[in-house]
């Protein structure tokens, strides 16, 4: 098996990070009035301009990292987006039962792609990537 940089794991590992993004940020698209509802409810100012920013977020910071573009800026973008994301909708310290263990959950699978996001900051995208061939040239 080839080495992490020059074979494919750094773009199995970019697919994996980025579908989660890319997946979020279009179904905050397809469900743009009930997620701005949402919004709202949590207190946001100018809730439909907070949700279109954040789906752009994802979906933009999503596909950088999915094709190894600007992959350390995208990374640290996303990352930065995490964390008030995480505190305001996952805050599971301020529920209890199955509502507290459901967001713990998501509490720390986003803590887990923060980390992979710093890999991706600190390491690059990888072989096959964009910026592999731009740096290339």
């Amino acid at each position: 098996m080839a080495n992490g940089s020059g074979g494919p794991l750094p773009l199995i590992g970019r697919i994996l990070v980025s579908v989660i993004f890319i997946a979020s940020g279009l179904g905050k698209l397809a469900g743009f009035s009930m997620m701005t509802g949402m919004l709202a409810a949590k207190g946001f100012p100018v809730p439909a301009v907070a949700l279109g920013i954040a789906a752009a977020v994802e979906i933009l910071g999503g596909l950088a990292v999915l094709l190894g573009f600007q992959t350390k800026v995208a990374a640290w973008i996303l990352f930065l987006f995490l964390i008030p994301t995480t505190l305001a909708f996952h805050n599971f310290w301020a529920f209890s039962g199955m509502e507290k263990m459901d967001n713990q959950a998501h509490f720390f699978k986003n803590v887990a792609i923060m980390g992979g996001l710093i890999f991706l900051a600190a390491f690059g995208a990888g072989a096959y990537s964009i910026d592999n061939k731009r740096s290339a040239a």
